[in-house]
């Protein structure tokens, strides 16, 4: 680690890496004593971003996290500040070594939380109605009818009940009728339906749409879950299906929202009859993603929750991690500790269509690191995945799956989704996420019902300035709280907030 005066400027991540991230700013002139070795900063160098521990001559790897994240695109002298102006992201082979590094399962003490046990064996860590809408016609309609369950006067009357809540989304039609996309979206929307956080539901559509109501319920054989029928089934076993509503059947917007707001008000009842017991740590499914990343978030923020990642699925229970192009470069990590070359390979398959999908359009995946990404540190896609990677934690991969399919396998899990953080959040929760744990550096809001979302800082400075926004500050570590410590407050965060601890993100709404 790296000292001037008695301050800790820089911090080394592994003994062979020739490059330090920035702990705090250093100023140029600053003499950094780091891992043995004395560098004086050259040029002002950022909180976050990274300064040359060596020469690094044109064209060489430049090394953090122990691993190759982009070339020198010109020389680079030692106490340099390294960035996007001296650093390319040139290809690159990697050694996939399949299963060849496969990590023991850790054990642990069993834990509990109260939470809501369903019919299927899931458990709830939250209990919402849904308005689900099937097409983007419909979408003000469904946000129209939450809206009537915004105040609190009905409250009162069903406690645990935690709100109501609008599925609206931007397609639903001019799509091939059962094609890829309309498949997808309606896995998703039922996945938003049938999820444990999701008591009872109905949906909203147009009427002329390809994606139309009737068709979600039946090709995702969609049944009640409430009340009498929380098996899905009716007094005589006949499947029990979900109340749906077409504006054009029923007369217009106004006529529909009255038909939707009466019947939540038929469903209240039984969504409050779900109350919270007991149940094993193993029943948690931790969706885990980053966004608005820095150069702080591969060292402090993501291998937190990754140490988090871990203490759950030593519990029994499920880490899911997503974001492909945000593994890219680093997948051979992932690879090597698959349980199966089949699961390795399924990675690197999806991979390979990243890459075609980029080079369709004329791009590239290192296009990826945003502005505000490398205004905090990040210059290249591959420092970027090996710090999102970070959330991965130790355990084994034990398989990878599809956008939003369901996930009800124990362990270490990857969902294929794009980068972007609304749609990759929307398919690790339609996968069935009952906690998301969301780091950032740079300070994202995001938030997404019906699963409460826990807000992770990579650095104090900005932790302070958001205090309304994030839930834990994994500044610490700069500092040098053991990484080891920070998934400890992680986990039992996780635990709390599926009890029922509301989130900074639920208390904004």
């Amino acid at each position: 680690m790296a000292t001037a005066a008695d301050e800790r400027r820089a911090v080394l991540l592994r003994g062979d890496d020739n490059v330090a991230g920035a702990s705090r700013p250093i100023p140029k002139g600053v003499v950094l004593n780091v891992d043995g070795r004395s560098v004086e900063g050259r040029e002002p160098v950022a909180l976050g971003h990274k300064v040359a521990l060596a020469d690094v001559a044109a064209g060489e790897p430049v090394r953090k996290y122990g691993q190759i994240i982009g070339f020198a695109s010109k020389a680079i002298p030692a106490g340099s500040w390294v960035h996007v102006h001296n650093v390319k992201a040139d290809l690159f082979e990697r050694d996939y070594a399949f299963a060849s590094e496969r990590p023991p399962v850790p054990q642990a003490e069993p834990r509990t939380f109260p939470g809501f046990l369903r019919p299927d064996g899931r458990v709830g860590t939250r209990n919402y109605i849904a308005v689900i809408s099937s097409v983007n016609c419909s979408a003000s309609t469904s946000r129209y009818i939450a809206e009537r369950f915004r105040g609190d006067d009905w409250r009162r009357d069903f406690p645990n009940v935690d709100g109501v809540f609008a599925v609206t989304h931007k397609g639903g039609c001019a799509m091939p009728f059962e094609g890829r996309d309309h498949r997808t979206l309606e896995r998703v929307l039922a996945g938003f339906a049938n999820h444990p956080n999701v008591a009872a539901y109905v949906l909203v559509g147009l009427g002329c749409e390809v994606s139309f109501a009737q068709h979600v319920v039946e090709s995702q054989d969609l049944v009640v879950l409430g009340g009498a029928a929380r098996n899905g089934e009716g007094s005589r076993g006949e499947k029990v299906r979900p109340r749906t509503l077409n504006i054009q059947d029923q007369g217009g917007i106004t006529r529909t929202v009255e038909a939707a707001v009466a019947a939540v008000h038929q469903l209240l009842p039984e969504a409050n009859s779900w109350v919270r017991t007991p149940q094993p740590a193993s029943k948690i499914n931790l969706a885990m993603e980053c966004g608005g990343s820095d150069g702080n978030s591969g060292v402090t923020a993501n291998p937190a929750p990754g140490g988090g990642a871990d203490l759950i699925v030593a519990q029994g229970g499920t880490a899911v991690l997503g974001e492909t192009t945000e593994i890219y470069g680093a997948e051979h990590l992932l690879t090597r500790r698959a349980v199966s070359r089949a699961v390795g390979e399924k990675l690197v398959e999806r991979i390979k269509w990243w890459e075609w999908y980029a080079g369709v359009f004329g791009a590239e995946i290192n296009n990826n690191p945003s502005p505000g990404n490398k205004n905090g540190g990040l210059s290249t896609i591959y420092e970027k995945s090996l710090g999102a990677l970070a959330k991965a934690g130790s355990t084994p991969l034990v398989d990878v799956v599809g956008y939003a399919e369901r996930v009800d396998t124990p362990g270490l899990v990857f969902m294929d989704t794009p980068g972007y953080d609304p749609p990759c959040t929307t398919g690790l929760v339609a996968g069935g996420a009952n906690v998301l744990v969301f780091t950032t550096g740079r300070g994202s809001v995001l938030g997404l019902k019906p699963t409460p979302c826990i807000k992770v800082a990579t650095n104090t400075p900005m932790y302070e300035r958001m205090a309304d926004d994030m839930d834990l500050d994994a500044g610490p570590v700069l500092e040098g709280e053991p990484v080891e410590a920070a998934g400890r407050r992680i986990f039992e965060l996780i635990l709390d907030v599926a009890g029922g601890r509301k989130t900074k993100s639920e208390r904004q709404g």
